[in-house]
């Protein structure tokens, strides 16, 4: 029997951990998605207990907690921060085969250098170790990052943003670190959305673009966009529920934006053109500028209407919409192509269903403009586990060229969710691994190291222009 989470673990076997403990170990890491506050790393936040660090905003484990039959008071509710965690204790101990088992134990190793196991007998005696060490100066927010040999963070930022904290930072030479925005534009394009208007004056104003058109809407996303670029901008996101293409001629969707800042509601056949005029500009602006646009497809929010009302958005009541149109993605994707306007694109999808439906597209549209151009992002949100990391590796292998990959991103908001890099590295390296001593590819430890190397982290600095 293996010894829990040793320093093998998840390396079944010899040629897996040559190349985790010889390759992947060392490198470092390039965070180009997630959801943390740059404001607490300009200010360098020190937090006061696990509590904080650990479920302030961790709908991962919220929902794991709900599940446990736990009462909303000791997740989102008015308990103590020391019930609150040892009520996390009490369902982490039985969360048998859940990632976040692993993720909760590799950051008490990493971090509080705990190698026990939390249940509810140890929760009181972790509970001191890791406040105590939280009151260290050495673990402030930024010390957790340099500690984590994280060299890029790119967060989600609205075109609205002002991004003060980014620039507070990049003039901060004490800190090394790049915290570069990535443009996130949902609000402007969810014309469907009871606060769209609002929004459009919002973004008005700040890009001091009066926004009575289409035209007009697409110079402020234009002139916000030289704002982000100035800030070290160069990557993109989006939310995009499910993949459309219902194209239009300009003076459509200008009737449309402007039915819609008339106060009358568009029809879904109207919202769907408008989304895809809207796709199709900002696509043309990110080739333009070297931007590198991730579509994140498959996600059904928020399906708790009564939980929405009380708790908002992002608190755990998401899932996966099993409906992603490959031919509408596919004529999406042509048409950029035939305007010569298709940036780096890294495709998501939230069904794991859909890996090889990504993966025979994006083949479609490799140039040598990039190493994989169009890229098959990691396995994301309820498949960044050890089955879903597998089989998006598996998919892209058979289907495309694996060395090529960017690799894992945190898509998280705490500070103590970079080992998860370490877990995908771990999970790479046995996929590797495995195959070589399986016979299926030969033992070439020199390939295979650069290969490694290159999906931790090399190939997402090129490709990036980190």
């Amino acid at each position: 029997m293996k010894a829990f989470m040793d320093k093998d673990f998840m390396l079944s076997t010899k040629t897996a951990s040559e190349l985790f403990h010889s390759h992947a170990e060392k490198m470092p890491i390039i965070d180009y998605h997630c959801h943390i506050d740059p404001k607490e790393i300009a200010e360098d936040r020190q937090f006061e207990s696990i509590t904080q660090v650990w479920l302030g905003g961790d709908h991962y484990k919220w929902r794991l907690m709900r599940s446990a039959g736990v009462d909303e008071k000791y997740i989102t509710g008015d308990a103590s921060e020391k019930e609150k965690f040892f009520m996390w204790a009490k369902t982490l101990s039985r969360a048998v085969g859940n990632p976040l088992y692993h993720w909760s134990h590799l950051e008490l190793q990493r971090y509080f250098d705990y190698h026990g196991t939390l249940n509810e007998k140890t929760a009181e005696e972790v509970w001191e170790i890791c406040n105590k060490k939280l009151r260290s100066p050495k673990m402030s927010v930024r010390n957790i990052i340099k500690m984590s040999g994280v060299d890029v963070i790119c967060t989600t930022d609205d075109p609205v943003d002002s991004l003060e904290y980014h620039k507070a930072i990049a003039e901060d030479k004490s800190f090394d670190v790049k915290v570069l925005p990535a443009w996130r534009p949902d609000k402007a394009m969810n014309i469907e959305k009871a606060d769209f208007c609002d929004y459009i004056q919002k973004l008005a104003k700040v890009s001091g673009v009066d926004i009575t058109s289409w035209d007009a809407l697409k110079a402020a996303l234009s002139t916000r966009m030289d704002f982000f670029a100035s800030m070290g901008c160069s990557v993109s996101d989006h939310a995009w529920e499910f993949p459309y293409y219902s194209p239009a001629d300009d003076s459509t969707v200008d009737s449309i934006f402007r039915k819609k800042l008339s106060g009358t509601s568009v029809t879904n056949e109207e919202k769907l053109i408008f989304k895809t005029a809207f796709m199709r500009f900002v696509a043309g602006e990110y080739c333009r500028r070297g931007w590198v646009m991730q579509l994140h497809m498959g996600a059904k929010r928020d399906n708790n209407g009564p939980m929405f009302e009380k708790l908002g958005p992002d608190t755990g009541y998401d899932s996966i919409n099993s409906y992603t149109s490959s031919a509408d993605l596919a004529d999406f994707l042509n048409s950029l192509e035939k305007e010569k306007s298709l940036p780096k694109t890294i495709l998501y999808s939230l069904n794991p269903h859909d890996n090889q439906t990504i993966d025979t597209i994006l083949g479609c549209f490799q140039s040598s403009e990039a190493v994989s151009k169009i890229q098959h992002g990691s396995a994301w949100w309820f498949n960044d586990n050890e089955t879903g990391m597998k089989e998006q590796l598996t998919s892209l292998a058979n289907l495309g060229y694996l060395a090529g990959f960017v690799g894992m991103l945190t898509d998280s908001r705490s500070f103590l969710s970079y080992p998860r890099h370490e877990y995908f590295r771990r999970i790479l390296c046995d996929v590797l691994g495995t195959w070589v001593e399986d016979g299926k590819f030969p033992a070439d430890m020199d390939v295979l190291g650069s290969i490694t190397e290159d999906i931790s982290y090399n190939n997402a600095k090129n490709y990036f222009g980190f």
